[in-house]
């Protein structure tokens, strides 16, 4: 919930306007947004669908995560496996358990001002979803939720593995042991560097928001699978239209490996020490 109500959901809203129009550049996207009401423009989508994903989706990842790497390590995996197989494990347990009709409905929210521009008014949070689910049903709701597994097995994945492999660097720099703590200044450092360079896989991200846009253009694939919007976005904006939204997607992924990365290891801490139990999976 922290992180999505801070800076989570304005980068997640720029983010998504990029990919969604991929001829906008950062600053006519950040246009774009203000325009469709001002600061609030930037929090569109945050209530309901945003907390309802952020207040599940972080407890399933830090659960799941947690307990995949602790079991790597347990078959000998070092830290920068275990960070990658703790990292994909919640990453695909998030996206199907509850991250698929969020992010589509959050996307929805976001990209249906186009039907506002072309002069038609758009319906509100609640029709939209009914509206959605009578002529789809699950399925519907949950459109795209495949690209959003593959995103999140990746994202996670990265995001774990660099950030674990960014602290044994931080730790050889700084002198300290193999497995030796880290200070709250330096995870925040391993986790923004693993956050950043887990945007490698943009284009997963801008096919994802493609399937998910309620955007209406003849030449688009009646059936939106993630191999014909692949080709689609390829079609229309080349290799270029696949990274559209690269550099605020850099900014929510630092932000949110801090959050989940360097914060969930300082709050696991603060159970230890609440509890007595020894937290698995830290560092």
């Amino acid at each position: 919930m922290f992180e999505v109500t801070t800076l989570g959901q304005p980068l997640e809203v720029v983010k998504t306007t990029m990919a969604a129009n991929r001829g906008d550049s950062f600053a006519g996207a950040l246009t774009r947004v203000w325009g469709r009401g001002g600061v609030f423009g930037f929090y569109q989508g945050l209530i309901p669908w945003a907390w309802i994903e952020a207040s599940t989706k972080g407890a399933v990842l830090l659960f799941v995560a947690s307990e995949a790497e602790y079991y790597a390590r347990t078959f000998g995996a070092g830290d920068f496996t275990a960070g990658i197989t703790g990292g994909v494990s919640g990453g695909v347990a998030q996206a199907y358990a509850t991250m698929g009709f969020c992010t589509c409905m959050k996307t929805v929210e976001i990209t249906k001002s186009k039907l506002a521009a072309s002069g038609v008014k758009p319906p509100g949070t609640f029709a939209t979803f009914m509206d959605i689910y009578r002529k789809e049903g699950i399925r519907g709701i949950n459109k795209g939720v495949n690209a959003v597994a593959i995103r999140q097995m990746t994202n996670w994945g990265s995001r774990f593995g660099l950030s674990r492999l960014a602290e044994q660097g931080i730790r050889k720099v700084t002198g300290k042991d193999e497995g030796a703590k880290l200070s709250a200044w330096e995870k925040i450092v391993a986790s923004g560097l693993g956050g950043g360079l887990s945007a490698w896989n943009q284009p997963i991200e801008v096919i994802r928001v493609e399937m998910q846009s309620k955007t209406v253009d003849p030449n688009r694939p009646a059936k939106m699978t993630v191999g014909s919007t692949l080709k689609y976005i390829y079609g229309q904006n080349g290799v270029k239209g696949l990274y559209r939204g690269v550099v605020p997607r850099i900014g929510l992924g630092v932000w949110q490996t801090i959050c989940m990365v360097a914060m969930g290891d300082m709050a696991k801490t603060y159970v230890e020490k609440l509890t007595g139990d020894v937290v698995t999976a830290k560092h």
